[in-house]
């Protein structure tokens, strides 16, 4: 069951001149909870991590974290918030532990709080033998373990995710699923995570579907196809948003200026 609300978005709405990128996007997610945010290219998924990571503001409505405005009181609500994005954001020519350490100092942790703490994520991630190594010789898989090792070190309670298997291979998005489960049951971490995935989806406690700057239902698997009248989490997704097809090679335009031919 889940627990207390560590995010809640109100009447969220983001415009790009004339083009809506969000419309109204009410949204919470619980402690102890893995919400998986379903849409497809331009539907608002990348501009809404934006605003929740304080990349952008919002034309309208509200943010809270923790109960903290993020626009009035931003830095206590990003410190409880983790971000792995879509593009990497590693030093590829710094080590794994330099990489760890430059997010430790940002967070004001002190050194000896800081080791222990990425000595903890390095042994949780398998990456205790790859510490020295420089980023750029690790592969797709370890690069996005040392992503997620690292938004976790100051000790969150939300974690934001924007379609992080995005280049992965098979195995290595089946692995970065089951750490986000067993993250979710050890720490009672809230987790949003955008994809266009229906299979990543289908994995998630509840799915929330966002089509053209509209949140077109929020609930579990269940009551998605209940909902559709359909037999799969595929078909009840193209009957909601009308769509004939979703491709499973499809990507992201992170700035999304385009949103809504919308």
């Amino acid at each position: 069951m889940a627990g207390e609300a560590v995010l809640s978005i109100s009447g969220v709405e983001k415009s790009y001149g004339r083009i809506k990128a969000l419309r109204g996007v009410d949204l919470t997610v619980h402690a102890g909870e893995v919400v998986a945010l379903l849409g497809p290219n331009g539907a608002g998924k990348s501009t809404l991590l934006q605003i929740l990571t304080g990349l952008f503001s919002p034309d309208e409505g509200k943010v809270e974290v923790l109960g903290h405005d993020l626009r009035r009181n931003a830095i206590v609500a990003l410190s409880g918030i983790g971000v792995v994005f879509q593009q990497p954001t590693l030093d590829l020519e710094l080590t794994v532990v330099h990489n760890l350490l430059f997010h430790t100092d940002l967070h004001g942790l002190d050194r000896k709080t800081a080791r222990e703490r990425i000595r903890i994520a390095l042994d949780r991630f398998h990456l205790a033998d790859r510490q020295k190594e420089r980023v750029r010789v690790l592969s797709g898989g370890n690069r996005r373990r040392v992503e997620l090792a690292r938004s976790l070190l100051h000790e969150p309670r939300i974690l934001l995710m924007d379609e992080p298997t995005a280049g992965l291979d098979p195995a290595s998005r089946r692995d970065l699923l089951e750490d986000i489960r067993r993250l979710r049951n050890e720490r009672q971490l809230g987790v949003l995570w955008t994809t266009h995935l229906i299979d990543e989806a289908e994995s998630a406690d509840r799915i929330v579907v966002l089509h053209r700057g509209l949140i077109l239902f929020s609930g579990t698997r269940e009551e998605l196809m209940a909902k559709a009248g359909k037999d799969s989490v595929r078909e009840s997704f193209l009957s909601l948003t009308g769509m004939e097809s979703v491709g499973e090679e499809e990507t992201v335009n992170l700035h999304e200026p385009a949103e809504a031919s919308a």
